[in-house]
């Protein structure tokens, strides 16, 4: 494949960008399919506020306590009715079914 210094615009801020043969070969060896996006300033930004794909906004934390080992705290967000485990309790109740 053949690749060429391509200009791209900026899908944020509108403003052109290049993006240089060696970043396409360096982006085809990853195996990426899609060309960026956004321009470096617009990345920059995106990252120092968390830029993931929940719009900069941080995850809540559930804190609930073990359904087996009363007063050990777990994090985990309990889901369809199922009980939540510390860490130590999953751990043990994984290596017993792995036995």
């Amino acid at each position: 494949m053949e690749f060429h210094d391509k200009v791209l615009k900026c899908s944020e801020c509108g403003a052109e960008f290049c993006i240089y043969v060696r970043e396409q070969m360096f982006f085809a060896d990853k195996g990426f399919k899609n060309e960026p996006k956004r321009c470096k300033g617009c990345k920059a930004k995106r990252a120092e506020s968390g830029g993931g794909g929940n719009g900069g906004q941080m995850r809540s934390e559930t804190k609930t306590t073990c359904s087996h080992a009363e007063g050990n705290d777990s994090s985990f967000r309990p889901t369809q009715g199922r009980p939540v485990f510390c860490r130590e309790c999953f751990q043990q109740r994984r290596a017993l079914g792995a036995a």
